[in-house]
């Protein structure tokens, strides 16, 4: 067998692996990510070893995680942020803090030094806003307070994310901390930051109709596609993950008049390639690793750390709403999903993480993506 049909059958496995274990994911009430990331480990080399991580499937995976945090930044708007409130906006801040600190308390006291703390700790932050608006829109209470808080929270909540991200990765350069370095990473991350998010969109509210001047009917969606790679390359020159610059590509293209076509064209990508990122993920863990006691217990010390942090972050910044809805907003931004997914992968390739310490913040991800959604079903309803 050739090169070529090597890749051609690997891409086969992988993407047939991804729908089916989505649709069971599915079918079992559980987020389509949890079973995209388990047929990456049984399809990788702990169980069936039919999906080696070679370089164009990693390639593809980071394509695709470009496009999965572009297509969430689509449905991200400077508008919806100003409309949130201050609950939402204090439970969105709260709820990046408390986590952050928890987790970098945590590493710190196991002995890992303060930039790769900082990266472990970026993993507990930022809350996967899919896959709780996925909840709350199945049992149609997108209308209620609560849901009004978690969503907004949840904006505000991913663009605090991607920003302490963008720190943190620029941290990892083996020169340690110093105060200087770190005002300067921290500025660029926010210029940069604030130069696509408010200079960016507002370009694109006057600018929107010159996406449709070229002949190619797809011009809005093909323009908007060639942003988000030229972001996300400038991110990494700038020393931040490319997927900020790709976040921000797709905020400035949520300012398009296109808004809504783009969301129902990028549909049709992310099907197509955002699913290796997450079986790729999936076969990069080693699940041997995680047979021991201590490996256990390390999981369920971190699930535990991860899910407290956000329901007294974000549940006591809602206090005001009284405490069965400030409970319901802790829990429904308890999930990490795939920002959390997305954290690991980069602390993986960056050499911060051993196999170990990936294993454990994907399998803490999966577990508090699993663990909300029918909490918060029950929750809701109680409220009903």
């Amino acid at each position: 067998m050739n090169h070529g049909t090597e890749v051609l059958l690997g891409l086969f496995v992988i993407f047939v692996g991804a729908q089916i274990g989505a649709e069971i994911a599915q079918r079992l009430k559980l987020p389509a990510v949890v079973g995209e990331i388990a047929a990456g480990c049984i399809l990788g080399a702990s169980v069936l070893g039919w999906v080696k991580v070679v370089e164009p499937f990693e390639s593809l995976a980071e394509i695709g995680a470009v496009f999965l945090l572009f297509s969430v930044g689509l449905e991200t708007r400077i508008e919806d942020l100003k409309k949130v409130g201050r609950v939402s906006t204090l439970v969105g801040v709260t709820g990046v803090i408390l986590p952050f600190l928890m987790g970098a308390a945590w590493a710190k006291l196991s002995g890992y030094d303060t930039p790769k703390a900082a990266f472990i700790a970026a993993a507990f932050v930022a809350t996967s806003a899919g896959i709780t608006a996925r909840v709350l829109q199945d049992m149609g209470v997108l209308h209620r307070t609560e849901s009004r808080v978690i969503l907004g929270a949840a904006v505000i909540d991913d663009i605090l994310a991607m920003l302490l991200l963008g720190v943190v990765t620029a941290l990892q350069g083996g020169q340690g901390v110093n105060l200087v370095s770190l005002a300067l990473v921290l500025l660029q991350a926010i210029g940069f930051v604030a130069l696509m998010a408010l200079v960016g969109t507002r370009i694109m509210r006057r600018s929107s109709p010159l996406l449709e001047v070229p002949i190619n009917p797809l011009s809005p969606l093909t323009i908007s596609v060639a942003v988000c790679l030229g972001l996300a390359v400038a991110a990494s020159y700038l020393g931040l993950a490319a997927i900020i610059g790709a976040f921000l590509a797709g905020m400035v293209a949520a300012e398009a008049k296109q808004r809504h076509t783009l969301e129902k064209q990028m549909q049709s990508i992310s099907a197509l390639i955002v699913p290796f990122f997450f079986v790729l993920t999936g076969a990069k863990v080693n699940l041997s690793v995680l047979g021991s006691v201590s490996a256990l217990g390390t999981v369920l010390m971190i699930t535990l750390l991860a899910v407290a942090g956000k329901l007294l972050g974000c549940g006591g910044a809602a206090l005001s709403l009284g405490r069965k809805s400030a409970l319901t907003v802790g829990m429904g931004m308890v999930p990490r999903g795939e920002v959390g997914i997305i954290v690991a992968s980069l602390g993986q390739k960056a050499g911060v993480f051993s196999e170990m310490m990936y294993a454990i913040i994907i399998v803490m991800s999966l577990l508090t993506s699993v663990i909300a959604p029918p909490v918060l079903g029950v929750l809701l309803t109680k409220e009903a």
